[in-house]
C-alpha cells in the first residue's frame, strides 16, 4: 500500500506575530487506474489505502455490479516504469457481463468531481436495482444527531493533516458504527464504505445511515440509493439535484446535521418526531402574515 500522508517544511506566518518554520503532514493524493478485465474503465484520484473497496464501490455505483461476489478478484499491477499500487485491475465473476462504453470515463475523475469524464448526461444517472423507498428504517434524531461527531472522532488521517473527507455508515436501528473510510475525494471515502459493504456481503444496506463529512452531492446520493441506503446525512448543504434524486428515489436526505439540529430535504416520514414537540410551518406563518 502507498503512502496515507506526506511530510514537508512549511512557514507559518501570523500577522502581528512570529513567523515559524515546522514540519507539516499533508494528506497524499495519487491516481489510481481501474481497470476491468485488463481494460481500463477510469483514473480517479485517491488517498492510497483500502483500493479494492474503492475499486468494488465504484463498480457498484457505476452499476456494473451489485453484490461483492460479482467480484472475483483484484489485484494491483502496472507496467515497467509504473507505481504499481497505482493500477488496480479487476476480475469480474463468470456471467456478469464486462461493463460498457458508457461507463468508460474519458480523463482523470478528480478528487473533486465523482462523475467527471462521464460521455453523456444520461450515463450519469444510473438505476439501483434496490427499492430505497420501501426501507422501513425509523431513526431517532437525537441518535442521529451523535453521527457526526463519532465520525469525527474516527477521523485518525484527519487529526493529523486536516486535509480529507470521511464517509462513515451507521446501524440506523442501534447506531453502531460499522465502518468508516478517509480519503482526499469525498466519492472516493463513499466507494470504500460501499466497496468493504459489497465485499462483507452486506449490499443492500437495508437500515442504515451514510454520514458524510461535506456537502451532499447528486453523485453522492446516487451512490448511497445505488447500494440500497435509505439514508445520506450530510453536516454541510445538499445540492438541488441531490434533493431531486432523493425525493425521486425514496431516500432521506438530510443536510446542515451538526449539534442538535439538521434540516430534512426529504423522506421525512423517516425521522420521528419527539412526543408532544410541536411543528411550526414558517412558510405558511409568512404568508399569512
Amino acid at each position: 500500500m502507498g503512502r496515507i500522508t506526506a511530510r514537508t517544511r512549511v512557514t507559518r506566518v501570523t500577522v502581528g506575530g512570529a513567523t515559524s518554520r515546522r514540519e507539516d503532514h499533508l494528506a497524499v493524493e495519487e491516481p489510481l487506474e481501474i481497470r476491468v478485465g485488463g481494460r481500463r474503465l477510469a483514473v480517479t484520484m485517491r488517498t492510497p489505502g483500502h483500493d479494492v473497496d474503492l475499486a468494488t464501490g465504484f463498480l457498484v455505483s457505476e452499476g456494473v455490479v451489485s453484490r461483492g461476489d460479482q467480484v472475483a478478484a483484484a489485484i494491483h499491477c502496472g507496467a515497467p516504469g509504473e507505481n504499481t499500487y497505482n493500477v488496480l485491475d479487476v476480475g469480474l465473476a463468470a456471467g456478469v457481463p464486462a461493463p460498457d462504453a458508457s461507463t468508460e470515463r474519458n480523463f482523470t475523475v478528480t478528487s473533486s468531481c465523482g462523475v467527471c469524464g462521464k460521455a453523456s448526461i444520461d450515463a450519469v444517472r444510473t438505476r439501483s436495482v434496490y427499492d430505497v423507498g420501501g426501507d422501513a428504517l425509523r431513526l431517532d434524531p437525537a441518535r442521529l444527531a451523535g453521527f457526526p461527531d463519532r465520525m469525527r472522532a474516527g477521523q485518525a488521517v484527519f487529526e493529523r493533516t486536516g486535509g480529507l473527507h470521511a464517509a462513515a455508515l451507521f446501524d440506523g436501528r442501534t447506531g453502531e458504527l460499522l465502518v468508516l473510510r478517509e480519503d482526499v475525494g469525498r466519492h472516493n471515502a463513499v466507494d470504500k464504505v460501499v466497496g468493504w459493504a459489497a465485499r462483507e456481503g452486506l449490499l443492500p444496506l437495508r437500515g442504515t445511515v451514510l454520514q458524510v463529512s461535506g456537502r451532499a452531492s447528486f453523485e453522492l446520493a446516487q451512490k448511497a440509493t445505488m447500494a440500497g441506503i435509505p439514508v445520506l446525512a450530510a453536516v454541510s448543504a445538499p445540492s438541488s439535484l441531490a434533493v431531486e434524486h432523493a425525493a425521486a428515489a425514496g431516500l432521506t436526505l438530510i443536510g446542515f446535521l451538526r449539534g442538535e439540529s439538521m434540516v430534512v430535504y426529504a423522506g421525512g416520514e423517516r425521522i420521528e418526531e419527539p412526543i408532544g414537540a410541536a411543528v411550526r410551518d414558517t412558510a405558511t406563518e409568512a404568508v399569512a402574515g
